[in-house]
């Protein structure tokens, strides 16, 4: 388990997946404010101001020390600086539990990157912080998010019926888990 003054990073054959800093801002609130990719995120409007964005930068950064889970910026190997893209772990101690959340620029999409910064967060939230089970929810339609979290071996595990309001619509969750045994097993 990584102490907790110290800096989460982990690499992928392709991917860097660091810290964020406040410079991510602006690539967040635009990459993920882009509507192509906002109409698939719960909690992000589109457009997505940079003065907001600063702010989840803060508040994700803050979730490491706070041991409440980690937030990662997703940046190819030869552009780390550049991020593409985010991918989090919200923990819930108590239980060793935690909700697996990313997103990719629209650019970025069709490359993989999800399903490869997704497998190294997966295995860094089983390995160093000793989770038993994560779970992922998707907006009902967002076909891509759902085949990475099939590639990851989660189970679809059910539909939350016009769960969410978003963009002036009701939608549907479908709910994915994975158990630590099952990973190991996958892996």
């Amino acid at each position: 388990m990584l102490a907790r003054d110290a800096r989460p990073a982990v690499a992928t054959e392709r991917l860097v997946l660091r810290e964020l800093t406040d410079d991510d801002a602006p690539a967040i609130a635009g990459g993920a404010g882009d509507p192509r990719v906002a109409r698939f995120l719960v909690q992000v409007p589109s457009p997505y101001p940079v003065a907001l964005a600063r702010r989840w930068v803060g508040a994700r950064v803050a979730w490491w020390s706070q041991q409440r889970g980690v937030t990662l910026a997703i940046a190819r190997r030869d552009t780390p600086a550049a991020l593409v893209g985010t991918a989090s772990l919200r923990r819930n101690p108590n239980s060793r539990r935690a909700e697996l959340g990313y997103w990719l620029a629209w650019p970025a999409w069709g490359h993989g990157y999800a399903t490869e910064a997704c497998r190294a967060v997966v295995d860094f939230g089983f390995h160093h912080f000793g989770l038993v089970r994560i779970h992922a929810q998707v907006i009902a339609g967002n076909t891509a998010s759902c085949r990475v979290l099939d590639k990851l071996g989660m189970v679809c595990e059910g539909v939350l019926r016009s769960h969410i309001r978003k963009d002036g619509a009701r939608h549907d969750l479908i709910l994915y888990g994975l158990l630590h045994d099952e990973w190991r097993r996958v892996r």
